[in-house]
């Protein structure tokens, strides 16, 4: 978390600075903190999102802050401008180190609702994307010899929430993904982890899905009575970002304030 002044409120890791870093759905939510973190730590990042205004507002404040930040709008579901956008990300700021796989959406939708076409968006803008933007930085990575790819996963995939199959089928397979891809990839330095947020009080979060209802789910399914928030889950993207996790690949790390 940055306080008022701009300074870290917690902590700063050396590792962290100047190395590359890409965040994918960085714009708003967990994605935005995720970007304003790294930069507070001097890494150089890139981050792209569908909402291109909100985007580049973002990357212009954090510019004019002192960070190296560069943002590309993109739509994740296109495989191909993805693979582009965060190549040109990579050329523009080095190799990545840090790849985050952030971008998602979990609008709401019955069992009814999946038509086939719309099962496969529901696959390509939760999970397929992933696996790509992964592969693609996978040979930066293996270079150095080392790299740290992070993988956002979610709650849903074990609670019991509804009107969200085909979110929750996505969230589910990204713990499978980042197993086999830990198992692959381990040998050339590369450590892969899944980061399973709770229901985190994003803005979005707050003005569309926290009603009284859901508030009471909350406070009778978490041990610990405060909220989670977006720094919460930032606090742990960056220490498995950063060298003080070398040893620490495969796992699913949890902040749920107590829920599973």
């Amino acid at each position: 978390m940055v306080d008022a002044s701009g300074a870290l409120a917690f902590a700063r890791y050396p590792s962290l600075a100047g190395r590359t870093v890409v965040v994918t759905g960085g714009a708003s939510g967990l994605g935005e903190e995720f970007v304003r973190q790294f930069a507070a730590q001097r890494s150089r990042v890139g981050f792209i999102d569908i909402d291109a205004a909100r985007g580049a507002a973002l990357a212009a404040e954090l510019g004019g802050l002192g960070g190296d930040v560069l943002f590309r709008a993109c739509d994740v579901r296109d495989v191909g401008e993805l693979q582009g956008v965060i190549s040109g990300l990579a050329e523009a700021l080095g190799p990545v180190d840090v790849l985050v796989n952030n971008a998602a959406n979990d609008k709401r939708h019955t069992i009814d609702d999946l038509d086939p076409a719309y099962w496969d968006d529901r696959m390509a803008v939760n999970l397929r994307h992933q696996f790509f933007a992964s592969r693609l930085v996978a040979p930066m990575m293996r270079a150095k010899g080392r790299g740290s790819i992070i993988n956002l996963g979610s709650i849903s995939a074990h609670i019991d929430l509804v009107e969200l199959v085909g979110y929750i089928t996505a969230k589910a397979g990204i713990e499978g993904m980042t197993r086999a891809m830990a198992r692959e990839l381990g040998p050339d330095g590369i450590r892969v982890n899944c980061v399973i947020p709770g229901w985190v009080m994003t803005e979005r979060q707050l003005q569309q899905e926290v009603t009284p209802e859901a508030e009471a789910h909350i406070e009778q399914s978490q041990c610990l009575p405060d909220r989670v928030y977006p720094a919460d889950v930032a606090r742990i993207v960056l220490w498995l970002a950063a060298d003080d996790s070398s040893m620490c690949t495969a796992q699913n790390w949890v902040v749920d304030g107590g829920w599973l």
